[in-house]
């Protein structure tokens, strides 16, 4: 398959999170290609040790962490479903995703990047020390 994008995967410039919070740098996921997801996945499985149903990822960013991470998943419906997303900043995109789609419902949750240590039984990959204020 041709990867074709124009994006950078770090850009600096005024940015809105998804819980609307400023942003002055993003890190743009659109620019890594669909086998740098499959290593990102192969790298997650290093620590991810408890079996899980299927992956799902939080549109729009994190689907294709989660496609990744389907190779994976052990079909049984009796394991927890793992929540995928490409970004961690606050939290809130997890949190709605969960109360929409898995209410009361055991997950696992990762990301691939945070933008600060994650709360909610959240894991990253990659994560940025807190701020210094």
């Amino acid at each position: 398959m041709v990867f074709r994008t124009g994006a950078d995967l770090f850009e600096v410039g005024d940015f809105t999170s998804h819980a609307g919070l400023p942003l002055a740098w993003k890190i743009e996921c659109d620019a890594i290609r669909p086998e740098w997801w499959e290593g990102l996945a192969r790298m997650i499985m290093d620590y991810q040790t408890e079996p899980f149903y299927k992956a799902e990822g939080i549109p729009r960013g994190g689907v294709s962490l989660g496609d990744a991470l389907n190779k994976y998943a052990s079909g049984n419906p009796q394991d927890p479903i793992l929540i995928a997303d490409d970004v961690y900043t606050t939290g809130t995109s997890f949190r709605e995703y969960c109360e929409t789609f898995h209410k009361d419902k055991a997950v696992i949750k990762w990301c691939a990047f945070a933008r600060k240590p994650t709360t909610d039984g959240v894991n990253a990959l990659f994560t940025m020390p807190p701020e210094v204020k």
